[in-house]
């Protein structure tokens, strides 16, 4: 394929900003990202930050200065500081409590701008985004794009690497661990888990390390169960939901998915379509430890004996 022939299917070009915005953009990203990597404590930043970007300085510094607010005032004011608020991961036992405390605190910066008018200009968000990725994921490679809506368990068992996409309102748990490759295209609504619970007794949960390796494409509302490796240049169809491994450079579609064909050109280095299938979950499973004096909180309160 010649230079002619590859320019004339690209589907993306180049949008650039006007230069008096591209200058703001830059100054506020690189002061924020500044402030991230300094000795700075991270819930005092996340709470500047969302006060600025709500345009709601003013109304916080009256209430600051013990000025009269409303009680719903005082409650949009006090959720700006991500130390008083919570999230559902922050319940969950066997978690990291040291890495939590910062990732918990970029969690919902991330998450509260995302609810802001200004997270639908894209240029903008893309890069606010990709910032908070270098500080709250385990490692995040160059040239990532991360589009609205993404949710995460903690964020600190993330690895990303260069060049991928993530979509709209895809969810990323990392109860376990997460490895995503390098240009991984991660359509609208796909879910990938790492943990999993027990179909007798739900509250016992199993912890994994899911695998998406280099050059796969996740399709719309796909699924990935945890503990599976999706394997090097492979497809997931639309709404294909994950069970076992994929291997490398098959496309795998249907409920469970299964591997239906080879990539075209792949056919001579690719595992046979009759030898896919296996799941290897367990190989991948997390051991965890809980602390003895833990005080469990069992929301269903039923009786299993």
């Amino acid at each position: 394929m010649n230079t002619a022939t590859i320019l004339q299917t690209m589907t993306k070009r180049y949008v650039s900003l006007p230069g008096e915005a591209e200058a703001g953009m830059r100054e506020f990203i690189d002061e924020v990202d500044r402030r991230l990597s300094s000795d700075e404590d991270t819930c005092s930043v996340v709470e500047d930050v969302l006060i600025d970007l709500s345009g709601d300085r003013e109304a916080y510094e009256r209430w600051r200065n013990g000025e009269s607010v409303s009680p719903a005032e005082r409650v949009r004011l006090q959720s700006y500081d991500p130390c008083n608020t919570t999230l559902e991961s922050e319940y969950y036992a066997e978690k990291d409590e040291e890495k939590f405390r910062r990732s918990k605190h970029l969690q919902w910066l991330w998450r509260q701008f995302d609810s802001l008018p200004i997270a639908d200009n894209v240029e903008f968000a893309l890069r606010f985004r990709r910032m908070l990725a270098e500080h709250l994921f385990e490692d995040c490679g160059d040239g990532c794009r991360f589009f609205k809506g993404i949710t995460f368990t903690y964020g600190h068992n993330i690895t990303i690497g260069d060049n991928t996409v993530v979509h709209d309102e895809v969810h990323l748990d990392d109860r376990g661990k997460l490895t995503i490759g390098d240009r991984v295209s991660i359509s609208d609504g796909v879910h990938i888990y790492s943990h999993d619970h027990d179909v007798v007794d739900q509250t016992e949960v199993r912890n994994y390390h899911t695998v998406v390796e280099d050059d796969v494409r996740l399709t719309y509302d796909a699924m990935v169960r945890a503990g599976c490796k999706v394997g090097e240049n492979a497809i997931v169809g639309a709404r294909g939901i994950v069970q076992h491994d994929v291997p490398a450079h098959h496309i795998a579609i249907g409920t469970p998915a299964k591997s239906v064909k080879i990539k075209p050109g792949w056919e001579d280095v690719a595992t046979p379509i009759d030898e896919a299938g296996v799941n290897r979950q367990e190989q991948r499973r997390i051991e965890y430890d809980l602390p003895d004096d833990l005080e469990v909180f069992d929301e269903f309160q039923r009786d299993l004996s």
